[in-house]
């Protein structure tokens, strides 16, 4: 599938054109009309058959370069894209003074603040190349959606504090493309664990408990692919985890149709520095799978495992999270939302004046009762 094209008009009106998530659509913000991707992909063919030359140059010529064999155990990264090409033309970069993070997009989105820190001042610039994503998975929920699905979670949350809860805050929700690696590969190993069954009966006077002890051994192996571990420094990595998983189905090549109208983030964390997280996914896997096969015990520990990589290829994607970061009295808070299948994670704050309350409310009555109780007694 084509992936070259940026700059997308609306062949009506010539207007800026922008993905929208629930109908999976590029529509046009000024005459309303509305197209499929592959309908406007199909009227830049000859672009795109000249951007497909040019990166098919660019893969021979990385191919001509190519040193030895990717080396024994390593992650295999010889198929990932290569830069952006004349892509950059039509694309924009952002950066925030703040917390450092840069923000890319088409050329019809701008930037008004950052989606991480929330600073209302992010400094616009010219998009570089760098590595290209291989995928996509496109926003299907749109702001409205991310909205409500924020006030859901502020619901039955007594101690929120009622300004954090003010309109404004709500309407400051942002569409980012996160950046993702994707890691392929298969686990083997064998597993050891130490468990018990125990029985207790009666013996005249005596209550006894017998406890048998078992030493199990378990072995397998599993297959993985797109094993996802987020490339940004700045996304919390219990947030991404937490919202997964994210629906491979709709994992499409990636096109630079879908980006109108989100910003995305450019990957600051490197294949090399994220493998440790992808051994540990790809091996606790496995080891939670070989546990869940030790069945009909009262207690079971691991007491030896040992866990063998096959490395294969690295994919890089964008993966779509609807995000809120928001300030209370100095302390920052941050809130992501699956883009595709809306769950939402983040922490809210407490109204320490509500739960002093709540509890003065509590202690004065209980306090009274051990009065009384002391001076009956």
């Amino acid at each position: 599938m084509p992936t070259q094209i940026t700059n997308y008009q609306c062949p009506a009106c010539t207007g800026p054109l922008h993905f929208a998530g629930a109908s999976g659509k590029l529509e046009c913000e000024y005459c309303g009309a509305s197209y499929k991707v592959a309908e406007i992909e199909a009227m830049y063919a000859e672009k795109e058959k000249q951007a497909a030359e040019a990166q098919q140059a660019a893969e021979e010529k990385r191919a001509q370069q190519a040193g030895p064999d990717v080396a024994d155990g390593a992650w295999d990264t010889s198929g990932l894209q290569g830069d952006w090409g004349t892509d950059t033309d039509s694309m924009r970069a952002y950066s925030c003074p703040s917390c450092g993070a840069e923000l890319i997009c088409d050329e019809t989105t701008a930037a008004t603040s950052c989606p991480y820190c929330g600073n209302p001042t992010v400094v616009p610039g010219q998009f570089s190349g760098q590595l290209k994503p291989d995928y996509i998975i496109p926003f299907k929920l749109s702001k409205e959606d991310a909205v409500k699905a924020l006030k859901a979670h502020y619901k039955g949350k007594f101690f929120l504090p009622k300004s954090f809860m003010a309109e404004n805050h709500v309407q400051e929700i942002q569409g980012l493309y996160v950046p993702f690696w994707m890691f392929d590969g298969e686990a083997q190993g064998q597993t050891r664990y130490a468990a018990t069954r125990s029985t207790t009966y009666r013996s005249g006077d005596y209550e006894v408990t017998e406890t048998e002890h078992y030493d199990i051994y378990r072995s397998g192996s599993i297959g993985f692919e797109k094993v996802p571990v987020d490339a940004s420094s700045k996304m919390p990595d219990d947030h991404m985890d937490s919202i997964e998983p994210f629906d491979y189905g709709e994992l499409k090549p990636f096109s630079t149709a879908y980006l109108p109208g989100f910003l995305a983030d450019k990957f600051d964390v490197t294949v090399e520095e994220s493998q440790k997280r992808a051994d540990q996914r790809c091996a606790g896997t496995l080891v939670a799978a070989l546990r869940n096969t030790v069945t009909g015990y009262d207690t079971c520990a691991l007491t030896e495992s040992n866990i063998n990589l096959k490395r294969g290829k690295v994919h890089y994607a964008l993966m779509p999270v609807w995000m809120l970061n928001t300030k209370w009295k100095g302390k920052e808070f941050l809130f992501a939302m699956n883009g595709q299948t809306g769950k939402l994670v983040g922490d809210l704050p407490v109204s320490w004046g509500k739960f002093w309350g709540l509890f003065a409310a509590i202690a004065a009555p209980l306090s009274v009762l051990g009065t009384v109780l002391a001076l009956v007694l």
